[in-house]
């Protein structure tokens, strides 16, 4: 019985620690995913309703910045080495387009410590991709459900983005629900295509469900 105990907790050690494995250099990728999260959809599982900043205060969000993830073309680094805290000013000055904390410091220690830039800039970066991505009218605040195809969406953000391919912009879902959008990036924050394994990931339901504000 003793040994039964002994090699659970050894298995269970080695679980939590495989999900925070370090892969990668700092510095050293080819391209980012700006992924843009449907906040109303975060706010309708219990999550979300036990997340006061983003879901239970005064201001209601449509898209929220959820990351600008380094990528490769094929897989991505993640846990990079980097003895730098997140501070509470960086924190604070990203809270209006990334309004969880918890977020913000699991977006910094999976993915941004893999950008080769410090919090400050990582996040300013992250700010900025997410500002040069204008959001198509239809999905600003809106205030019914809507059920609608992915390719529908997609080709609203191209609309609004005149200039973007098509191969830079997918759609995914979570179930039958509209979970995000992400754009693909070069490191310079242009538009490129997306990689295989990016676009692979996108939603292959022929019609979604877009959750209201709430």
């Amino acid at each position: 019985m003793r040994l039964a105990l002994v090699l659970i907790c050894a298995l269970g050690m080695a679980w939590g620690q495989g999900r925070e494995v370090p892969r990668g250099e700092a510095g050293k990728f080819d391209f980012y995913v700006l992924s843009l999260s449907w906040s109303p959809q975060h706010c309708a599982t219990p999550a979300g309703e036990r997340d006061r900043l983003q879901c239970g205060g005064a201001r209601q969000y449509d898209f929220i910045l959820h990351g600008l993830w380094p990528q490769y073309e094929r897989g991505w680094p993640q846990f990079c080495e980097t003895g730098e805290q997140l501070s509470k000013a960086v924190i604070d000055g990203v809270l209006d387009v990334m309004p969880s904390v918890g977020l913000i410091r699991h977006e910094w220690r999976k993915h941004g410590v893999c950008s080769g830039d410090n919090a400050a800039r990582y996040f300013d970066r992250a700010r900025r991709a997410f500002q040069n991505v204008k959001i198509p009218g239809a999905l600003r605040s809106p205030k019914r459900a809507r059920t609608v195809a992915p390719a529908v969406i997609q080709r609203e953000f191209l609309a609004a983005n005149p200039g973007v391919a098509a191969e830079a912009v997918t759609v995914n879902c979570s179930g039958r629900f509209l979970q995000e959008v992400r754009v693909c990036l070069t490191r310079d924050l242009k538009t490129r295509a997306c990689s295989a394994e990016v676009a692979k990931q996108a939603c292959r339901l022929p019609e979604i469900i877009v959750q209201p504000l709430r």
